[in-house]
């Protein structure tokens, strides 16, 4: 989403908003592992003998400890200036404007990869943000107060507490309403 300031009115407000970014990080994530397992499975079959194949199993072998970026992907567009994973990009990317273009089985899976990689950095940033919060309502802050967050790419960076009078938060939540309903003629 880009860059976002959220205000939340309570601890529990802001726990449920991260839990629920997590879920769906979480799940996206899992979405898009089945959807390059398949892809691999398929091209496995079709291309035995390619060089990327294997490539792509050891970048599924990075994956699965903390994120990496690998030097046979491309990552914000930029070219890397290394010899082989050049020439690779080279047969599989066009430059196009600031758009890298493919048509292959291997560009998909690298952008699968990419994407992957990503939102399990989300997911551990979610993760260590939401502890921090934990330990911080566990030493006592959260009453009278409301929590400024900043989002950057829908992952919380900054945080500013507000404290709020408890009287001036019931009147600016004061509900007002009149209903009236028009007498019926007989």
């Amino acid at each position: 989403m880009g860059t976002e300031i959220r205000t939340f009115y309570s601890m529990k407000e802001l726990s449920d908003s991260l839990t629920k970014g997590l879920s769906q990080y979480r799940n996206l994530s899992e979405d898009y592992g089945e959807w390059l397992g398949s892809l691999l499975r398929t091209c496995q079959e079709t291309h035995k003998n390619e060089g990327w194949i294997q490539k792509t199993a050891t970048m599924s072998k990075n994956m699965r400890g903390p994120p990496k970026k690998t030097a046979d992907t491309p990552h914000d567009g930029k070219k890397k200036k290394e010899g082989k994973s050049k020439k690779d990009r080279a047969s599989c990317w066009v430059q196009t404007g600031d758009i890298l273009l493919c048509s292959t089985e291997q560009g998909e899976a690298e952008i699968l990869f990419e994407a992957i990689e990503d939102i399990n950095r989300k997911i551990q940033s979610l993760d260590r943000f939401k502890s921090t919060l934990q330990q911080l309502e566990r030493i006592g802050l959260g009453k009278n107060v409301s929590y400024i967050v900043l989002f950057k790419n829908d992952v919380p960076e900054k945080l500013v507490l507000q404290t709020r009078d408890n009287k001036q938060a019931v009147e600016n939540y004061k509900f007002e309403a009149r209903f009236t309903v028009p007498a019926r003629k007989r």
